[in-house]
């Protein structure tokens, strides 16, 4: 897939140059993820206290009670589901099982067509009803979304025609619970809002160095040491290590109970969870509570987000004890997760401890094994092994692939797509979570105003983003995920404002046909869904409607200012006076700005007509210098690589 770089200012003039579909329709839906097919018709749909949802079979019936609690609970009627074959019935929603499938939409597709007496949902399969009664949601004003009941609100839907069903089977959502605990009421929360855009795969990392969440019966120091650390606050990695005699107070984890009601719970959503168990690195909280386990037996605490402090976080591979403890890990959480798959991480292994160890080295010599990477191949096709025999199949990060990989085991490509290429051209199934293009841990825009974070990320970048790469087929790319990693994520209502609105890009590219993808149209259905989240007080990130600041040298080698905004219909003014701009200062054209003699500082707002909708920007000058400078020493490099 080719990488395209570009100017936001170019940005803004292709996307008001793109031809977009017909005024009438898309005024009128803003429907996300967009449909395969949506026609308008005359007239519209009321939903009154007198309205009754029908089922045909009893497999409508808990899709049917799920739109029944969602309608209640704004509007404050009390409409029940009834049994019914009644094809006509007038002032009524009928969720019907198609008797003979319709083979375009496949298990999760649906048809749905709002007429002024009746509203008709269809699917072969459960999945499809879900998806269709989240697109109904949509059809209605955005207080539907609220908590508690809203009076004297005209509860009315358009008519429409709507086929849809979807490109990818797996459409993730990725939390590390680990780094920060997150309540299971918040993580019940995640799974309601994800499946209201049809993401239908929480993947959920559940261990780490900085926590083990998940109770494992036979093994209780897992919970009453790896769960706990010392509590820290403040930016990631700049936390002093344990102090002597330091109580670890900070954590938290879920008992067998609890992944139960969850997993139930994503069922009825039709959200399939997909648990992670770290290994064989990332795994300090399980040998904090299991020395033996690692190649130096010493005790550790759990790391509470300090530098590493030489702590060996990777397990003993030759270690008997290692796979006795694997064994009866992997034996419960198969039994606790009824999906097919269990992901085993496999990631950032750091081999300088298995070559350092007797019994590792013994091991290599007896298999046969010259390389690290061979011998991390080797716990990786034992791991699958013992995976399998649980009945699941296994994924890992796209490092297992170093020294060989085991049949018919999944990769999960985040280090860039060409490890993905090449699992899928050896014949693996491959998920796309690429870092540059689907990590939400990232910066959403400018670092002077967003919370800490390693990177960038722009909502742009994650709606141009595409699973399949051009150089191979869809066949091995089953789909893509957002992954959140949650070291500079403290709590639930940071992790909602880092998911979205960048989650509703990954759920389009997911769901939606290709030629489908339509910027300037997104971002309109992207601005109503906002209203949606206000309602029921959901968290979202407006950082597309900041100004983006940028910096070139000149012919003359000058400092260039170039400013922009991500989002069409948009235009930035500034002042390099110290003064607060508004829209009766100077207005950016496009053209590369000179900087004054004296100026300092540049200062730069976003505005829509007469209204301001960006946050205002004050940039001292010295740092556009040093991000020059940096930006010319990364060209140096590439060029250095490319010679």
């Amino acid at each position: 897939m080719k990488r395209f770089i570009f100017s936001f200012t170019t940005l803004i003039t292709i996307c008001i140059l793109t031809t977009t579909q017909s005024v009438g329709q898309k005024q009128a839906l803003h429907l996300l993820p967009e449909p395969v097919s949506a026609t308008m018709q005359e007239g519209s749909f009321l939903l009154k206290p007198d309205t009754r949802i029908l089922v045909s079979g009893a497999q409508a019936s808990g899709v049917a009670s799920l739109l029944a609690q969602m309608l209640n609970s704004p509007t404050g009627y009390h409409l029940t589901v009834k049994q019914s074959t009644e094809e006509q019935a007038t002032h009524a929603i009928v969720l019907r099982i198609n008797p003979v499938p319709d083979t375009t939409l496949g298990d999760e597709g649906y048809t749905l067509q709002v007429l002024p007496r009746q509203v008709m949902i269809a699917a072969n399969k459960p999945p499809g009803l879900f998806y269709g009664i989240q697109t109904l949601m949509q059809l209605l004003p955005p207080a539907i979304r609220n908590h508690t009941v809203i009076k004297d609100t005209p509860w009315e839907m358009p008519c429409v025609n709507i086929t849809d069903y979807p490109r990818f089977g797996w459409r993730g959502l990725m939390l590390d619970v680990s780094r920060h605990f997150f309540s299971k009421a918040f993580i019940k929360q995640y799974i309601d809002e994800m499946s209201k855009y049809k993401l239908n795969v929480f993947h959920w990392h559940l261990t780490d160095d900085q926590g083990w969440r998940i109770e494992i019966k036979g093994l209780p120091e897992l919970t009453k040491v790896g769960a706990w650390r010392v509590p820290r606050t403040g930016e990631w990695r700049s936390y002093g290590p344990p102090e002597p005699g330091e109580k670890a107070t900070d954590g938290g984890y879920y008992t067998q109970d609890d992944i139960r009601e969850v997993v139930a719970y994503a069922q009825q959503r039709f959200v399939t969870i997909v648990p992670e168990i770290d290994v064989p690195a990332h795994s300090l909280a399980l040998i904090a509570s299991y020395p033996g386990l690692s190649c130096t037996k010493q005790q550790y605490g759990v790391n509470p987000g300090s530098k590493p402090q030489g702590e060996a976080n990777v397990l003993c591979v030759a270690n008997d004890s290692t796979w006795l403890i694997l064994d009866k890990i992997f034996t419960q959480v198969a039994g606790l997760f009824p999906g097919a798959f269990i992901h085993t991480g496999g990631d950032e292994a750091n081999k300088k401890y298995w070559m350092n160890d007797q019994e590792d080295q013994a091991l290599m010599k007896r298999e046969g094994l010259t390389t690290p990477e061979q011998l991390q191949s080797y716990f990786e096709k034992r791991l699958a092994k013992l995976i399998h025999s649980k009945g699941k199949k296994m994924i890992g990060w796209d490092e297992i692939m170093e020294g060989g990989l085991a049949p018919g085991t999944v990769v999960m490509c985040w280090r860039g797509i060409n490890k993905g290429i090449q699992a899928a051209r050896m014949g693996h199934q491959v998920i796309m979570t690429p870092i540059w293009d689907t990590y939400l841990s990232r910066r959403q825009g400018d670092p002077f105003i967003e919370p800490v974070a390693p990177g960038n990320l722009r909502l742009y970048t994650c709606y141009q983003f595409d699973p399949v790469p051009d150089s191979v087929t869809a066949e091995n790319i089953i789909g893509g995920q957002g992954s959140l990693w949650t070291e500079f994520v403290a709590n639930g209502r940071h992790a909602e404002y880092m998911t979205w609105p960048r989650a509703l890009a990954l759920a389009e590219v997911c769901w939606s046909p290709k030629p489908k993808r339509n910027w300037p149209d997104f971002i309109r259905r992207v601005e109503q869904q906002f209203k949606y989240m206000d309602a029921a007080q959901v968290r979202y990130a407006r950082s597309m409607y900041d100004p983006i600041i940028d910096v070139a040298k000149g012919n003359d080698d000058a400092l260039k200012v170039t400013l922009a905004s991500e989002i069409p219909g948009v235009d930035v003014y500034y002042t390099f006076d110290g003064a607060n701009p508004d829209n009766f200062y100077p207005r950016y054209t496009g053209t590369p700005l000179d900087i004054p003699k004296g100026a300092s500082e540049i200062r730069v707002i976003t505005y829509r007509g007469q209204q301001p909708v960006g946050q205002q920007i004050n940039c001292p000058l010295s740092l556009l210098q040093q991000k020059l400078e940096k930006k010319i020493k990364q060209e140096m490099q590439q060029k250095s690589k490319r010679q």
